[in-house]
């Protein structure tokens, strides 16, 4: 089980806050999938990967970063300077 967090227009589209997901998934990539199989709302949200950002156990992570021993994945959009 992994806590799975949704920040901004992700959270909005997907309607809560975070969740806590079982997965057979291995890295970040495949833990999409597997939430875009779900149901229309996380298709959507997870549509386009380039307006996304993910972070793993609280540190920036790529969307092949692997899942082993980790206990939270966090999903938001770019952050923006100022």
């Amino acid at each position: 089980m992994l806590d799975v967090l949704y920040f901004a227009w992700v959270r909005e589209r997907i309607g809560m806050p975070k969740e806590r997901v079982e997965t057979q998934a291995t890295d970040v990539a495949g833990l999409i999938e597997e939430l875009k199989a779900r149901e229309a709302r996380y298709a959507l949200a997870f549509s386009d990967l380039s307006a996304l950002r993910v972070a793993v156990d609280q540190d920036l992570a790529d969307f092949d970063a692997p899942l082993a021993g980790v206990r939270e994945v966090a999903f938001f959009p770019p952050m923006t300077g100022g």
